[in-house]
């Protein structure tokens, strides 16, 4: 009777005290490389596989331990895109029946990060666009963003995160696995990917019909001039001069896996 209990208890603390090799790096490790993991987060989404070991490593690690680690902006850029198009998969993929509600999807906290469930519209425009005001077509930001806003968010935002983020509607920019030290190339090969696909110019009327991105978030791209120069930059359109915008319609219709390689 005395080996049976023995026997149960070893079972017992060994399954108590066992931990996976992603949990066992974080706890011994002190600066846990985040950008990886949320590379990892999308590889495994990839693959089929289960996330949930890196959403409760994501959860339960601090504000101050992610902001240090994150200490650089393209390392906060990479990180934070990774994280809102990994989440995006997750959460639809489970409950497809969100996306009926776009509106209350994206302002709806259900994503755990450092101790705090953040929404999808709090990664984007609080942490990637530095504290925007949502509907301020990025010329207005917010006056009182939180801690964990203010800790960490972007120090430099860029106009490329528009084409980058993926909200799971087909008109979106499909899903790559950003990484901080190739950021800049990435981003510019995905930038020129989404418009050359999205871009549609005339050259007997000097029309050119663009993604309603640029509507949008208008400020982030400094306006109607900095539109063309991004156009002109991508061989989209010849000149900037007397060139007619329109904004093409956005298709929201609902289309997870759509990965890309950059």
């Amino acid at each position: 009777m005395k080996l049976k209990l023995y026997f149960l208890a070893t079972i017992f603390a060994l399954s108590c005290t066992a931990k996976t090799n992603l949990q066992a790096q974080v706890e011994t490790n002190t600066k846990t490389n985040f950008n990886e993991l949320s590379e990892s987060f999308l590889k495994r989404i990839i693959d089929k596989k289960d996330t949930q070991e890196i959403q409760d490593i994501l959860a339960n690690i601090s504000i101050e331990e992610l902001d240090n680690a994150l200490d650089t902006n393209d390392k906060r850029l990479a990180f934070w895109i990774n994280i809102y198009n990994a989440y995006i998969q997750v959460i639809l993929q489970k409950n497809p029946e969100l996306y009926n509600d776009r509106g209350s999807f994206f302002k709806l906290e259900q994503i755990k990060i450092a101790g705090e469930t953040v929404s999808f519209a709090k990664i984007e425009h609080g942490l990637i666009r530095k504290s925007q005001w949502e509907y301020g077509l990025g010329y207005f930001r917010k006056w009182f963003p939180n801690k964990f806003e203010r800790k960490l968010r972007v120090n430099k935002p860029v106009f490329n995160v528009h084409f980058a983020l993926n909200c799971g509607a087909k008109d979106c920019p499909p899903v790559a696995i950003y990484e901080w030290e190739r950021l800049k190339e990435q981003f510019s090969k995905g930038t020129k990917t989404y418009l050359e696909r999205t871009t549609e110019y005339k050259a007997d009327t000097k029309e050119v019909t663009v993604t309603s991105l640029f509507s949008w978030f208008r400020g982030d791209f400094g306006g109607k001039s900095g539109v063309k120069k991004i156009l002109k930059s991508n061989g989209l359109i010849p000149t900037t001069k007397n060139i007619d915008l329109k904004y093409g319609n956005y298709d929201w219709t609902l289309d997870l896996d759509n990965f890309i390689d950059l």
